[in-house]
């Protein structure tokens, strides 16, 4: 294990992004206000995406979002997802903007509407919490998880047609990340952050081009507070714990824990 990236201007970094056919990786900047690097004045006003090149950690360029965003309010940029483009897609747990970031990092907003609002608080901590992660799908759609366990499909080429997929059952909140497996379907974990019990890992199984779609539990991890989900070598899946914990006591912590987990029933 090395660092790859060890850029001063990112105060933390929420998201991480592997774009290999790009040879880069891409990585989210927020401030939760607990950081080393945190300030009084830049607590949820940093937003932003950075690339780098992955071999080197050589930055490529930092597209700032709240500057693009422009309106003033707190900020929290939970996922990127990358296109077979290279262009990138950012979701704000704060606000209800999607961000798309084209392969030279210029940014703009892809989309902003009330069915991307945050509903979800964490106590003493957080409130209205939204939009958690995003993935790029087959036939140019973002499938984005919210914190309250709905998905949101957005047509990349007709965002404003953006409508809330009709599941069977909704994910366990709180939802905190999703990946796209081969043949389609999607991966999500849930962490037990607010009830304190096993995060679950869940399988979506689209109908109707992400109109409709199944959920199943697959698997659970002993962890609760469990924050990511990540594809491995071989058709393998882990679940990740960065320590969040930690985070929300104001603690360090330099360690985190990947599981195996299994994602077919």
């Amino acid at each position: 294990m090395r660092t790859l990236v060890d850029d001063p201007s990112l105060v933390s970094v929420q998201a991480v992004r592997v774009d290999r056919d790009k040879h880069r990786v891409l990585a989210s900047n927020v401030d939760y206000g607990l950081a080393d690097r945190s300030s009084k004045d830049t607590t949820f006003r940093v937003a932003g995406v950075g690339s780098y090149d992955l071999n080197s950690g050589r930055k490529h360029w930092y597209a700032d979002l709240a500057e693009v965003a422009a309106d003033g309010k707190q900020h929290l940029i939970a996922d990127v997802t990358v296109a077979p483009d290279g262009t990138a897609y950012a979701v704000d747990q704060l606000t209800p903007t999607v961000f798309r970031i084209d392969r030279n990092g210029h940014a703009s907003v892809l989309l902003r509407s009330d069915l991307l609002k945050g509903t979800v608080d964490v106590p003493n901590f957080l409130s209205g919490i939204g939009m958690t992660a995003v993935a790029w799908t087959p036939h140019n759609h973002l499938v984005i998880a919210k914190a309250d366990g709905s998905l949101v499909r957005v047509p990349v080429n007709h965002p404003e047609r953006a409508r809330k997929v009709e599941l069977s059952k909704p994910l366990a909140a709180l939802t905190a990340g999703i990946r796209v497996l081969p043949d389609g379907s999607i991966a999500a974990v849930s962490s037990g952050l607010l009830t304190g019990k096993p995060a679950q890992i869940q399988r979506v199984r689209p109908c109707g081009d992400w109109k409709y779609a199944t959920v199943n539990v697959t698997d659970t991890v002993s962890a609760p507070v469990t924050s990511g989900i990540a594809t491995g070598p071989h058709g393998s899946t882990f679940a990740l714990s960065g320590g969040l914990p930690d985070l929300l006591m104001g603690k360090p912590n330099s360690g985190f824990t990947l599981t195996p987990v299994k994602v077919k029933n």
